[in-house]
C-alpha cells in the first residue's frame, strides 16, 4: 500500500475511482444542474452525496478507509472541480443559445457581450 497525499491505496485506484468514475459522474451532474437552471449550492450538496459514494467505492473495492475525513475532502474537492466545470460548460452554451442576440461564446467555459 503506497499511501500518498492524494491517494490512499494507489495512484491508479485514485485516478480510476475518483477522477474517472467520480469525475465523470460529477461532470454529468453539473450538466444536469445547469440544464434545470439550479444553483451552485444545490450542486455542492449533490457533490457531498457523491463524495460519500466515492469513499464507499474506495472502501468496498480497494480496501480504503470508509470514514476518512482527509481523503473524503480530497475526493470531494476533485469531484467538485469536475462538477463546476460541467455546470459552467453547459451554462455557457445555454446563455449563448438562449440570448444569442446579446452574448457570444468566449471559450469553452465563458461568454461575453456581442461587440466587445
Amino acid at each position: 500500500m503506497e499511501q500518498g497525499l492524494l491517494w490512499e491505496v494507489s495512484i491508479a485506484e485514485f485516478i480510476f475511482v475518483t477522477m474517472f468514475l467520480g469525475g465523470g459522474t460529477a461532470w454529468m451532474t453539473g450538466r444536469a444542474v445547469a440544464q434545470t437552471w439550479r444553483t451552485p449550492i444545490q450542486l455542492a450538496w449533490y457533490m457531498v452525496l457523491l463524495g460519500l459514494a466515492v469513499r464507499f467505492i474506495h472502501y468496498a473495492l480497494f480496501g480504503g478507509t470508509l470514514l476518512s475525513p482527509y481523503y473524503f475532502v480530497v475526493d470531494f474537492v476533485v469531484i467538485l472541480i469536475f462538477a463546476f466545470m460541467g455546470m459552467r460548460f453547459t451554462r455557457a452554451g445555454q446563455i449563448t443559445q438562449q440570448y444569442s442576440f446579446a452574448f457570444e461564446r468566449s471559450g469553452p467555459f465563458g461568454w461575453r457581450q456581442k461587440g466587445h
